[in-house]
């Protein structure tokens, strides 16, 4: 059992080794698209509830806010107006997408919950929920910062109040990564 024992040691320290490496060695990947921070942020198309194209995809002109959320998720319904605070005082400078993984929802619920929040900033559809598998969303809500060369510079799981995220995009904006 002794052995059985070191050996689950051994490999699982060498797994955590191998997973680490990539990112002492090279803090950005520009050419793999992963959901992790120094990574290229997975790209994606959605329409939107206003039925216009959304698209994340390599550089773009502003950075890129990108939440996940459900209209039945309590912390979601708690993180909306600070998102909509945070959108209004900085919508010119950042690009913002309230992504609804409508396929743990429904369009009906996530159009309620935009009028019921007022919320104005973008809300891409993810009806397959493809992209949300893509980013790795395990909980609602999950935030991502992504920068201007379309790099994930901060991944948080859960909600996230205005005065914390707007420390983070005020560093993600004044290039602080």
């Amino acid at each position: 059992m002794k052995k059985l024992l070191l050996v689950v040691l051994i490999v699982a320290g060498v797994g955590a080794a191998v997973w680490e490496k990539p990112q002492e060695s090279a803090p950005v990947v520009a050419n793999v698209q992963k959901p992790e921070v120094g990574f290229m942020a997975p790209s994606f198309t959605l329409t939107g509830l206003d039925n216009q194209t959304y698209k994340v995809e390599g550089k773009r002109s502003k950075p890129v806010v990108l939440n996940f959320w459900a209209s039945w998720c309590g912390p979601c319904r708690m993180e909306a107006p600070d998102l909509q605070k945070i959108y209004e005082k900085y919508g010119g400078q950042i690009d913002m997408y309230g992504v609804n993984v409508t396929s743990s929802d429904s369009p009906e619920a996530a159009q309620a919950f935009v009028q019921s929040y007022k919320l104005t900033f973008p809300i891409p559809m993810d009806v397959s929920g493809s992209v949300s598998n893509r980013y790795l969303v395990q909980a609602f809500p999950t935030t991502y910062l992504i920068d201007t060369e379309g790099i994930v510079r901060k991944k948080i799981i859960g909600m996230i109040d205005a005065g914390t995220l707007e420390l983070e995009l005020r560093q993600l904006l004044n290039g602080n990564k």
